[in-house]
């Protein structure tokens, strides 16, 4: 699905600030080009965690008049629970070398983010590249760290 917002964009302290009408947030640029590309991926990953976590997406105003005496940025996308770069639970089992219950405990948890599409489950490639840049230990955590 096609998404459009408008956003303001002005400059602080030698970046250029984008920052939506409609929902809380932003992103920072230095240059026109980069800040309109901040702002897309910004809106992007939004919208996707607003689709993966079933939330409310915001409605989009237009005609919005600058708060910050800045310009009008219009920012498109496209978003869908296909468009977020996602594997099948058991392929992320497989790339973390555990157990199908457990990538399904990590998800429950807030490990990894996931969602569900039909009946199969899905975990995005992000949250599986964080888990393992982590290189959480085998096994359950010591009861003297759980203390900690």
């Amino acid at each position: 699905m096609h998404y459009v917002y408008e956003f303001e964009i002005y400059e602080s302290e030698g970046k250029l600030v984008t920052l939506p009408f409609d929902m809380d947030g932003g992103t920072q640029g230095g240059t026109l080009r980069e800040a309109a590309f901040m702002a897309t991926d910004w809106l992007r990953l939004d919208i996707e965690h607003r689709l993966m976590y079933d939330l409310e997406i915001p409605k989009a105003t237009f005609g919005n008049k600058p708060q910050q005496n800045g310009r009008i940025l219009l920012i498109a996308i496209e978003a869908s629970l296909d468009t977020i770069s996602a594997v099948a639970a058991y392929k992320a089992a497989d790339m973390l070398g555990v157990s199908r219950g457990r990538v399904s405990q990590m998800v429950s948890a807030g490990l990894l983010d996931g969602f569900r599409k039909g009946r199969d489950v899905f975990v995005t490639t992000d949250s599986i590249a964080a888990r393992l840049a982590e290189k959480p230990r085998a096994g359950r955590p010591s009861k003297k760290l759980a203390l900690v």
